[in-house]
């Protein structure tokens, strides 16, 4: 038996309810943006690679943080030391030793960016890929366009009731839908956010690089639903 209370989820002659869907969709500048840069070794015997490797890892990091704080994120991920083998007569002899570390970097600071990219990519063996641009989780970017998403939705729900003769009265309902949309930094960028750059030591002194930072978008969507006065029909 159903009650004079229950929920009438599609409203009543005498309280209608419209239900609309606000959007919205900004573009911002990135606040900040992560490189990856992968230092190599080899050698003839593992403990010369792992001493090489070691040496050029240290030489990285101390440059990056020299930097200071515009260096936000410092991280050491991979590491390898790998036999490279070669086949002798009927067996097979290790010929040399392959070693890899890969560092991950993420700056606020795009001039420093610009520079610090430079620096690294003109060691040897050294390779830096990126930068992937990118919000900061709290920016206040997105609480903008979940604004935004709200303000259209009043406002569309606003003129469909004024084409019907009525105003709306009281919000029933608001629905976020999750929908923004920036790139987050542990994603990998989709194509024509990254930029690769992968160079050996040969020049010295190399200027900086002069990068433009991408724009990044930000999208919100809510839907709402509200009651309205009786429609002059």
């Amino acid at each position: 038996m159903t009650s004079d209370a229950t929920p009438q989820p599609y409203g009543t002659p005498e309280v209608p309810r419209v239900a609309v869907r606000g959007e919205a969709h900004i573009e911002v500048d990135p606040e900040i943006a992560r490189i990856t840069i992968t230092v190599s070794a080899r050698g003839t015997d593992r403990r010369t690679a792992l001493d090489d490797l070691t040496r050029r890892n240290t030489t990285v990091l101390d440059l990056i943080k020299s930097y200071g704080d515009p260096v936000e994120k410092l991280e050491t991920g991979a590491f390898s030391i790998t036999p490279e083998l070669t086949r002798h007569g009927r067996g097979e002899r290790i010929r040399a030793y392959h070693g890899r570390v890969l560092i991950t970097a993420e700056l606020s600071d795009f001039t420093t960016l610009g520079e610090l990219t430079t620096r690294l990519a003109d060691l040897d063996l050294t390779r830096v890929d990126g930068p992937w641009w990118a919000l900061r989780p709290d920016s206040p970017a997105h609480g903008e366009a979940r604004k935004q998403a709200v303000h259209e939705a009043v406002q569309r729900a606003r003129e469909y009731a004024e084409a019907l003769g009525a105003r709306l009265t009281a919000l029933v309902e608001l629905a976020d839908l999750g929908a923004e949309n920036a790139t987050p930094l542990t994603m990998a960028a989709p194509a024509g956010m990254m930029r690769t750059m992968a160079y050996g030591a040969e020049d010295a002194g190399a200027p900086a690089l002069d990068l433009e930072p991408q724009r990044q978008s930000v999208y919100a969507q809510v839907n709402a639903r509200f009651t309205m006065t009786p429609p002059q029909l």
